[in-house]
């Protein structure tokens, strides 16, 4: 028997994502991603990274689940630097478009902004897709400038004069990298801080992350993902998040900054090297492409109440909210 076509469909629950939800919430995500893409085999798609799995272990991330007739059909990941949160990866069944999905997972993610209290939330999403803007400009989410996910070979090898790695420190001094790299972030954008990320990426062995020593003490940090369990995808080091102190020597400590992320690279066996800058950072942009980075995607950031947060001229920070 037909249901009448003015029937209410079934409104979506929202929850936080179950351990046991994983498996599908990463094949919905794979699925989903691959078919608006275009990709071949959304089965296999992006098997050679992970989206799913570490944000939902890592403290930092709120991942939520939604689900109709107690099937998963849907989540969404929110994700807390200190101050400023962001979302992703927001996946839905392909099939079960426009029944209002995506908006329940959007609606209990800003939930979860505010009841953080972040000053600063954004998202990143595809330029050319009016349906996505369209979407979470209905939560208040403006886009701003592009922001580019760019590649170069690696091929610095040598050490880098002051540059170490948080995987080789005792416990008390990994406690004071930590509390270091809430001083850089925190001189680019009040309240911005890493330390969870830095520390999660550490506990699940997703990579490693550098630190680079000025006159002051810590001069910058990068979280570097490589390997399968990683968000990087296969052949690459992928900088999550690096950072400058903003001082004078900003420019020249960015450099050995990528310089030590480059070395990393080449030890981890990884041929390239990834960063998302956003061109609002106008000079951390215009030196990776002087570099020789170039862009292989660009997406849009999205932020709230169109304010630019930390991605403005000055700021040494490569990133990207995917």
């Amino acid at each position: 028997m037909s249901t009448p076509a003015d029937t209410p469909r079934p409104q979506p629950a929202i929850a936080p994502l179950a351990e046991r939800d994983l498996p599908q919430a990463e094949r919905i995500f794979r699925v989903a991603f691959a078919t608006f893409l275009g990709a071949p085999d959304p089965e296999t798609f992006w098997a050679d990274r992970d989206y799913v799995y570490g944000r939902w272990r890592a403290p930092h991330v709120a991942a939520f689940g939604a689900t109709l007739d107690g099937a998963l059909v849907g989540s969404n990941f929110a994700t807390r630097w200190g101050s400023v949160g962001f979302f992703g990866p927001l996946s839905v069944r392909p099939d079960l478009h426009d029944r209002g999905i995506a908006q329940a997972l959007l609606a209990r993610t800003v939930e979860q902004f505010d009841a953080w209290g972040v000053t600063h939330s954004g998202l990143f999403t595809f330029a050319q897709s009016a349906k996505h803007v369209g979407l979470y400009q209905k939560f208040g989410f403006y886009p701003r400038f592009l922001t580019a996910l760019m590649f170069a070979p690696a091929r610095q090898s040598g050490a880098v004069p002051g540059a170490s790695r948080f995987s080789a420190l005792d416990a008390e001094k990994k406690a004071e990298a930590l509390r270091a790299s809430r001083e850089v972030t925190d001189s680019l954008y009040s309240g911005l801080d890493l330390s969870d990320e830095i520390a999660a990426a550490d506990a699940q062995g997703l990579g490693d992350t550098v630190l680079v020593e000025g006159a002051g003490g810590l001069a910058a940090f990068a979280i570097c993902h490589y390997g399968p369990k990683s968000e990087a995808g296969e052949g690459c080091c992928f900088i999550k998040f690096g950072a400058v102190r903003a001082t004078p020597s900003a420019e020249k400590d960015y450099g050995r900054l990528l310089d030590a992320a480059e070395a990393i690279a080449v030890s981890a066996g990884m041929p390239n090297l990834m960063a998302g800058a956003n061109l609002a950072r106008q000079e951390a942009y215009q030196h990776l492409a002087a570099r020789g980075f170039r862009a292989a995607f660009q997406g849009v950031n999205m932020h709230k109440r169109n304010e630019p947060g930390y991605c403005r001229p000055g700021v040494y920070i490569v990133d990207d909210w995917r």
